[in-house]
């Protein structure tokens, strides 16, 4: 009897970068005892204007990160750039206690955030940003802040459809 050979499965290319933001030790007390879990949340994004967020809880960290990875692929957002570097207008996102701030920035100033905001707008492909975080330093929400803040920007040729009438009478 021959063996078959199994082929090794092709490696797809990755769609999106991810970035872990957060792993936590989470623990479940029952009468047997503590049961340690990690929950992680993950910021995925084709630096082209696409970035999602998600979270998983797993027995093992690997595990966490994998499920996390996978929902944030399913929960992608579209987000508006201009000048292929920066985003429309200025913008606040509330998410829970934590509120995120977004300013455009011209060419050359680099993304001006810290923490869990450089991560989302970094994966989203904004390179020139400024940003402030106020209320809470929650590493989850600010980072779910800063997406909503994301999800708020308009175009003016998105206004002017709404609107209907033409880019230059917005402008």
């Amino acid at each position: 009897m021959e063996k078959r050979r199994r082929e090794p499965r092709e490696k797809r290319p990755k769609l999106y970068d991810e970035e872990v933001i957060n792993i936590g030790r989470v623990t479940k007390v029952t009468k047997g005892g503590r049961q340690l879990r990690f929950a992680a949340t993950v910021v995925v994004g084709d630096r082209k204007g696409k970035v999602g967020i998600g979270s998983g809880k797993a027995a093992e960290v690997p595990d966490a990160i994998k499920k996390a990875v996978a929902a944030a692929t399913k929960n992608i957002q579209k987000v508006a750039i201009v000048n292929e570097n920066t985003i429309p207008h200025e913008a606040t996102g509330r998410y829970g206690a934590s509120k995120v701030m977004l300013k455009p920035a011209s060419k050359g100033t680099g993304v001006k955030a810290g923490g869990p905001v450089r991560s989302v707008l970094e994966l989203a492909g904004i390179k020139d940003i400024l940003s402030k975080s106020l209320g809470s330093n929650n590493k989850v929400n600010i980072a779910r802040a800063t997406l909503e803040a994301l999800k708020q920007q308009r175009t003016a040729e998105e206004i002017a459809a709404l609107r209907g009438k033409k880019v230059e009478e917005i402008l």
